[in-house]
């Protein structure tokens, strides 16, 4: 070996180490994003071969988007309002119409399950207990999902009594609203992991 070689091989060991102090000193920031990222790959996979498969599956455009706005409908129906469901192949949705003026494109991005993998991904990204996190985490995909079904409803209706202001209300106020819901299940979990942070 000469001492080109063997000043190469000391400089790798010497990145080795550095790579090495840098793991340890950050072990818990690096398990996080790996698990985090981990599951969201993993589970967004998933998700895309659902959709895949849900294209011959009767429901359009998929299960989920349909079941989510057949249950807005009955919210608004439940509420007094008399709604209207149809296709719109064109847009790739189903329209949900109130009172024969207002009508809401419900498409695959409206159905909160995009929402509910970034949830369960952060939250599995700081697991701890199997049956405290399993159990979290069913309480939380159940409330992102309700709260979704809340927010459409009343998406619908403001736009049926305030259609001038359509876009704030679809693009900002209402997206807010979920978005709201789970980093406010996070900072649930994370407290929940970490008692003392409360005080």
């Amino acid at each position: 070996m000469n001492e080109v070689q063997r000043q190469n091989i000391l400089y790798l060991l010497k990145i080795l180490k550095v790579l090495k102090d840098i793991f340890i000193k950050y072990k818990s920031v690096i398990r996080f994003v790996v698990l985090f990222l981990g599951s969201y790959l993993l589970l967004s996979v998933l998700y895309s071969f659902y959709l895949k498969i849900s294209i011959n599956s009767g429901y359009f455009p998929d299960y989920f988007t349909n079941l989510v706005a057949r249950q807005s409908a009955a919210i608004l129906e439940t509420l007094g309002y008399n709604t209207i469901l149809f296709e719109n192949h064109a847009r790739e949705g189903v329209y949900l119409t109130i009172k024969e003026t207002s009508t809401v494109n419900i498409v695959e991005g409206c159905n909160s399950i995009s929402v509910i993998i970034l949830f369960v991904s952060f939250v599995i990204a700081f697991a701890e207990k199997f049956k405290k996190t399993f159990l979290f985490l069913l309480v939380g995909m159940v409330l992102v999902y309700v709260v979704n079904l809340i927010r459409i409803s009343i998406l619908v209706i403001a736009l049926y009594k305030y259609p001038q202001h359509q876009e704030v209300l679809h693009s900002v106020v209402f997206p807010a609203i979920i978005y709201g819901m789970v980093f406010l299940l996070w900072i649930a979990w994370v407290r929940m992991l970490n008692p003392k942070s409360e005080e």
